[in-house]
């Protein structure tokens, strides 16, 4: 049956890819988005769009909305550690009138796009939820907070809430009308699109970040997740949020990949060579981060089935390649 949702920070990378997913089911779509770092282009056709703040949702709830979808949230770890106050306001502060409004308008289900860096550096891995939440950044400790707010929200006020809890996302999703999503991130920390602009020629080389780790080939292990996989949860979760309870579920592959796995698949996806540049670690970066996505398997009916990276990255590659030329 379709529905209507409200997609905040639906400009984004994975907010556009879920609004855009939505639509294709059927469902009719308002996007939310101050544009801070989202980008117009970026929201689907067939969605209604507005330019304001999650802050200012009060404007535009009501009954009509079946639920809402947050990912509106600053999310870069270096910033929030030079400007935590920024992220206190905006992802904390911002999903409190957010959840204010929810609750005036009665829309009683959401989604809350939440983050595996709320686990800080695990103990053992793969990462189940029961793991303790330790953040090492007012970023993860931001996401954190709006967790325990939402279980707060579900317990007094029957909210019926899913927080999905997930690391690196990546690769690109072609709609059903041909348009491509991907990531537009400006300046860009995430790897893959990092060494696929060494490919383009827009930089030179990529900086590998430590290569002494406890790891089979001494670089970071990370757990890579396709964004259309992601967005898929996303919908699942709509249906399976039940009133009262507030269900966080982790996703990932369950297979991590190091840092030199990934170049090497870029060049060999790409046909290009890729020089590394040995770089010191960066503080709090964990040998291995992977995530266990059982409690998605059994709770959600999830399972990914763009697993495989050479497929993540040659998705990424033509949609960076798109993206030059539009």
């Amino acid at each position: 049956m379709s529905q209507k949702y409200l997609v905040t920070g639906g400009a984004g990378y994975v907010g556009s890819v879920v609004a855009a997913h939505l639509l294709e089911a059927g469902h009719q779509v308002t996007v939310l988005d101050d544009l801070s770092t989202g980008h117009r282009r970026g929201v689907p056709e067939g969605a209604e769009f507005i330019e304001g703040r999650i802050q200012d949702a009060a404007k535009w709830l009501d009954r009509s909305f079946a639920g809402v979808l947050h990912f509106a949230a600053f999310s870069q770890v270096g910033e929030s550690v030079a400007d935590p106050a920024k992220y206190w306001v905006n992802n904390v502060g911002g999903t409190m009138e957010l959840l204010a409004a929810m609750r005036d308008a009665q829309v009683r289900t959401l989604v809350f796009s939440s983050t595996a860096a709320t686990y800080g550096e695990p103990a053992t891995t793969p990462i189940t939820e029961d793991a303790a939440t330790a953040p090492t950044n007012p970023y993860g400790a931001s996401k954190l907070a709006v967790d325990h707010m939402i279980s707060g929200e579900c317990a007094a006020h029957g909210l019926a809430a899913v927080s999905l809890r997930y690391f690196n996302v990546a690769g690109a999703h072609r709609a059903a009308d041909g348009t491509t999503y991907g990531e537009r991130h400006d300046p860009e920390s995430h790897l893959i699109p990092l060494v696929l602009q060494v490919a383009q020629g827009r930089r030179e080389a990529v900086s590998v970040f430590g290569d002494d780790y406890p790891t089979h080939d001494g670089t970071c292990v990370r757990d890579y997740i396709h964004v259309a996989d992601l967005a898929e949860a996303h919908l699942l979760a709509l249906d399976k949020a039940a009133a009262g309870e507030h269900l966080i579920c982790n996703l990932g592959n369950g297979n991590g990949f190091s840092v030199r796995e990934v170049i090497e698949t870029v060049r060999e996806v790409t046909g290009h060579p890729i020089p590394e540049v040995a770089a010191p670690r960066r503080g709090g970066d964990p040998a291995v981060l992977v995530a266990s996505a059982e409690r998605a398997r059994q709770r959600l009916g999830w399972r990914p089935s763009r697993a495989d990276l050479a497929g993540i990255v040659a998705d990424a590659w033509e949609f960076a390649q798109r993206k030059e030329t539009a």
